[in-house]
C-alpha cells in the first residue's frame, strides 16, 4: 500500500493540519493524564515538521462528549503535557472551527504549534459532515493523518478533510501500514497468530484473511469457549456466541484444509463468577463444571502455546488469554506476554488491550511493533479498507 507520506510533500513554512490521536486515558477524579504513550507516538512527525519550520495545527478527539462541550474533556491538559515534552509552548483555542480559530491560525509563525479544541464537541465530526470537514480543511494548506487508531472511522477529520487538501501519512501512520502490511504480504515463517479476547465475532474477518498466510492459530481468552463448544465440549457458564457456532466450525475446517494448525486450550482456569474474591481452579477442557465459566488458560495450555511460539519467526498477538482485569485470572496472559519478549521473532501486537498489558508489564519496548490502533489494526488485517488510509494520496510509480 504505497501512500505518500509527509516526507513526499513540501511543508516548509506551510500551515500543516495534522490529525493525531490524543485520546489519552485520564484520571477520573483529577483529570490528569495517566498514560501519555499516544502523545509520545506522534513526536517523530511533530519533530519532522518543526525541523522544517512548518506552522503546525494539531487536531484530535478526546473521550466521548457526544457532540456537546464537556469541560472535563478539553484539550488544555494535553497541550500542557505536549509543551512539557517538547520544551516549547503549545497554543490552545476555545474551539476547532470558527472566526476565533481562524484568527489564531493566521497569527501562527513558522515553527509554532496550535492544538485545536476537542473535535467531538461538534456532532458533525462523527457524522462525517462535509461542511465541518471543509471548515477544518480551510485552516491548513497540507493535511497529515497520523491517527491510524481512528482511521477506520469515516469521520470528518479523518476522511472528509482529504477531499479539500493534499493528504499524506504521518510517520506513525507510515510505520503502522508497513508493520501490519508486512505481516500480510511477506511474513517470515513459521507465522503464528495468537488470538484472545472475549468474542470470536470481532475477529472473524481477521481469521479468514490471514488463514492463507499463517502456519498456526493459537486461540485463548473468552473466544476459546465458542471454539470448544463447536468441537462438542461443554463449557459451563462461559460466554458462547451461539449464532456463530456454524462459522466457527467453518473456520476450523478451513484451517485443516489450508494446513494451518489450530490450537485450542487443553486446560482452563474456571470460577463461578468474575470476581477477585471467588475461588478458582484449573480443570481439563473436558471437565468444565456446569456452574462455572472459563476465566483464563491453564498451565498446560501456556506450555503448549509456548512450544508453538518458540519456533516461530513471525507472531501477531491480539487479545488477552483471560479476564486480565482481575489479577487471579491474569496469569496466562502475563506469562505469554513475558515469553513473547524473549523469542527471536518479529512480534507485532494488535493494539488495544494487548498494548495496554505490555505497557503495564514494561514489555512494549521488547516487541518489534506495537500498534496504536486496536479496532483499526483488526480491520486492516481483516482485509477491510480503512477510510483514513484510502483517502491519502498514492505514491506515483
Amino acid at each position: 500500500m504505497a501512500k505518500m507520506t509527509v516526507r513526499d510533500i513540501d511543508v516548509s513554512g506551510k500551515r500543516v493540519l495534522v490529525r493525531i490521536d490524543f485520546n489519552v486515558p485520564l484520571n477520573e477524579k483529577t483529570g490528569e493524564i495517566t498514560d501519555d504513550n499516544r502523545i509520545q507516538a506522534v513526536l517523530p512527525t511533530i519533530h519532522y515538521l518543526l525541523e522544517r519550520h512548518a506552522r503546525i495545527i494539531l487536531m484530535s478527539h478526546l473521550g466521548r462528549p457526544k457532540g456537546k462541550v464537556d469541560e472535563k474533556l478539553r484539550m488544555a491538559g494535553i497541550a500542557s503535557r505536549l509543551s512539557q515534552i517538547l520544551g516549547k509552548p503549545v497554543k490552545t483555542v476555545g474551539d476547532c472551527i470558527g472566526p476565533e480559530v481562524e484568527r489564531v491560525v493566521r497569527g501562527l509563525k513558522d515553527g509554532e504549534i496550535l492544538l485545536l479544541e476537542n473535535l467531538r464537541f461538534h456532532p458533525e465530526e462523527e457524522a462525517g459532515d462535509a461542511a465541518f470537514a471543509r471548515a477544518l480543511a480551510s485552516l491548513g494548506e497540507v493535511f497529515v493523518n497520523d491517527a491510524f487508531g481512528t482511521s477506520h472511522r469515516a469521520h470528518a477529520s479523518i476522511s472528509g478533510v482529504p477531499r479539500y487538501l493534499p493528504a499524506v501519512a504521518g510517520l506513525l501512520m507510515e510505520k503502522e501500514i508497513k508493520a501490519l502490511g508486512g505481516i500480510l504480504e511477506h511474513p517470515a515463517h513459521p507465522f503464528v497468530a495468537l488470538l484472545g479476547g472475549a468474542k470470536v465475532s470481532d475477529k472473524i474477518p481477521l481469521v479468514q484473511n490471514i488463514m492463507s498466510k499463517v502456519d498456526c492459530l493459537l486461540i485463548g481468552g473468552g473466544m476459546a469457549a465458542t471454539f470448544l463448544k463447536a468441537r462438542g465440549y461443554e463449557v459451563g457458564k462461559s460466554l458462547v456466541e451461539s449464532d456463530i457456532l456454524a462459522t466457527t466450525i467453518m473456520l476450523t475446517k478451513k484451517a485443516a484444509k489450508n494446513g494451518v494448525k489450530l490450537v485450542l486450550p487443553q486446560d482452563v482456569v474456571v470460577a463461578r463468577a468474575l470476581s477477585a474474591d471467588v475461588k478458582a481452579k484449573t480443570v481439563p477442557v473436558d471437565s468444565i463444571p456446569a456452574d462455572m465459566m472459563i476465566t483464563d488458560i491453564g498451565p498446560k495450555t501456556v506450555a503448549l502455546f509456548q512450544d508453538e511460539l518458540r519456533g516461530s519467526r513471525t507472531v501477531f498477538w491480539n487479545g488477552p488469554m483471560g479476564v486480565y482485569e482481575i489479577p487471579q485470572f491474569a496469569a496466562g496472559t502475563r506469562t505469554i506476554a513475558r515469553f513473547l519478549a524473549t523469542i527471536e521473532a518479529t512480534t507485532v501486537i494488535g493494539g488495544g488491550s494487548s498494548a495496554e498489558i505490555l505497557d503495564e508489564l514494561g514489555l512494549a519496548g521488547s516487541m518489534t511493533f506495537v500498534s496504536t490502533g486496536g479496532g483499526a489494526s483488526l480491520k486492516f488485517l481483516g482485509g477491510e479498507k480503512l477510510p483514513g488510509v484510502e483517502a491519502l494520496m498514492d505514491k506515483k510509480a
